[in-house]
């Protein structure tokens, strides 16, 4: 005798898949999420490798740079089209997570100005901090990473990038 599905035996299958389908895709946003702000952490710190090119043709002296610009149209120094000659892939300039800003300006990221023109050796930020594991030089323009809220990437002047709560938001 051929014995098929019967109709509640179908629908439970159905239901069944649809719950398992309703947790595991707001696991995959969130392990994407991560994946993408673990991967902008990885750009800030080739952007920090490029910076320490330009240190070294520079003499040690920050580039004068702005913090950032409205549009790719401005001439003004800022990192990306700065710190460009110093690295090969000029996607490190723009955040997975950034789906807007990185076309429109050039970079995901804001450049600590207060530092610009200060030497390398010597920095400092509001003459009080000196301490380089404390002095932000790159931060993300906006809070694009939401598996971390309130939190924001950085490049800090001794190197380290982490992702930190954003003060701006409070």
């Amino acid at each position: 005798m051929n014995r098929g599905f019967t109709l509640i035996e179908l629908g439970v299958v159905l239901m069944v898949v649809g719950i398992l389908t309703a947790l595991v895709i707001p696991g995959y946003r969130y392990a994407t999420a991560r994946a993408d702000s673990a991967k902008c952490l990885g750009n800030l710190r080739s952007i920090g490798l490029a910076l320490n090119g330009w240190l070294a043709d520079n003499n040690m002296t920050m580039p004068p740079l702005v913090a950032a610009r409205a549009s790719r149209d401005e001439e003004v120094m800022v990192i990306d089209n700065t710190l460009s000659p110093f690295t090969d892939d000029q996607r490190i300039f723009a955040c997975p997570a950034d789906r807007s800003q990185a076309k429109s300006t050039g970079t995901s990221y804001y450049w600590n100005s207060a530092l610009s023109g200060q030497s390398a050796l010597n920095l400092n930020l509001f003459t009080f901090i000196t301490d380089l594991s404390r002095i932000p030089i790159l931060v993300d323009k906006e809070g694009w990473h939401k598996a971390s809220e309130n939190r924001v990437n950085h490049l800090f002047a001794d190197g380290h990038v982490a992702n930190q709560i954003d003060f701006r938001a409070e």
